[in-house]
C-alpha cells in the first residue's frame, strides 16, 4: 500500500524555460523519511515523485503527458479525466460534480483530491503526473494536507486563449464541457484562480514555464531535459514498518 511521505527537503529548479537555463539547473535529492512509534521490522516503502502539470483548457498538457509517460515511465493521473470517470459512475459526487463543471466552477478540493488520492494509493508507481491540479489555492493546500507531500516538479504551459479556444473546439471529444460559452467560463476561472498558485511555485523555485504554441515534439524539446535531470530523483525510501 502507498504511504503518504513528507518532504523533508525541496527540489531546486528553475522557471526559466530556455534550454540553457534548464541546463544550468541544480537539482538537490528529495529525501523523506518516516518513522514508527511502535517497534517494527524495515522495509522499501515508495516514495512518490509528484509532478503537477498546469495550464488552460486546450494548452496541450494531456498530449505532452502522453509523451512524458512514454518517455520517462511516469503514471498520469488527470484530474478532469478522474471527475469525469466518476460523473459516469452515477454517484452522488458524480452527479455533483457534473453541475458543478457545466457551471464552469470549481470542483470542491476535498472531492478531486480523494480521487486522485486512490489512484496512487492504488497504484505500483512511484512517479505520477497529475494533469489540471491544483486550480487553486485551496486546492493546492487540501492536496497537501490530505496527500502529505509537495510537488517535485510544476509544469505551466502557457498558450494564448485564442489559440486554447480552438483547439477544444477542434478535438470534437464529446465533453459535456467542450462548448464555447463554458470553454469561455473555465479560462476566465482559471485565469483568476490558478494564477496564485502559478506564482506560489514559481517563488519556491519548482515552477517551468512552457511556451505551449508550436508543434507537439518542438514543445516537448522544452520538456525533456526537465525530466531527464530528474532521473537520480526517482527513488524509494527505507524506513521502519511496524505493520
Amino acid at each position: 500500500m502507498w504511504r503518504r511521505v513528507i518532504s523533508l527537503s525541496s527540489l531546486i529548479s528553475s522557471s526559466k524555460s530556455t534550454l540553457s537555463n534548464q541546463a544550468a539547473v541544480r537539482l538537490k535529492v528529495w529525501e523523506s523519511l518516516t518513522t514508527e512509534a511502535k517497534g517494527g521490522i524495515a522495509s522499501w516503502v515508495k516514495t512518490p515523485f509528484i509532478t503537477f502539470v498546469l495550464g488552460g483548457p486546450g494548452s496541450g498538457k494531456g498530449t505532452q503527458c502522453e509523451k512524458i509517460v512514454e518517455t520517462f515511465g511516469f503514471t498520469h493521473l488527470s484530474a478532469g479525466d478522474l471527475l469525469r470517470r466518476e460523473i459516469a459512475s452515477n454517484s452522488k459526487d458524480g452527479t455533483m460534480i457534473l453541475k458543478t463543471i457545466i457551471e464552469g466552477k470549481i470542483v470542491p478540493s476535498e472531492v478531486t483530491v480523494k480521487l486522485i488520492k486512490r489512484e496512487m494509493e492504488s497504484s505500483d508507481n512511484v512517479k505520477f503526473l497529475i494533469d489540471g491540479f491544483p486550480r487553486s489555492e485551496e486546492n493546492r493546500v487540501s492536496f497537501e494536507q490530505i496527500i502529505g507531500a509537495e510537488p517535485n516538479i510544476v509544469l505551466y504551459f502557457d498558450c494564448p486563449e485564442k489559440e486554447m479556444i480552438e483547439r477544444v473546439l477542434s478535438r470534437n471529444q464529446g465533453r459535456v464541457d467542450d462548448n464555447i460559452n463554458t470553454i469561455k467560463k473555465r479560462l476566465e476561472v482559471f485565469e483568476a484562480l490558478s494564477l496564485p498558485v502559478i506564482n506560489y511555485y514559481s517563488n519556491k523555485g519548482k515552477l517551468h514555464k512552457i511556451n505551449a504554441v508550436g508543434t507537439v515534439d518542438e514543445i516537448f524539446e522544452q520538456v525533456h531535459p526537465i525530466f531527464d535531470m530528474c532521473k537520480s530523483l526517482f527513488v524509494g525510501q527505507l524506513v521502519c514498518d511496524s505493520e
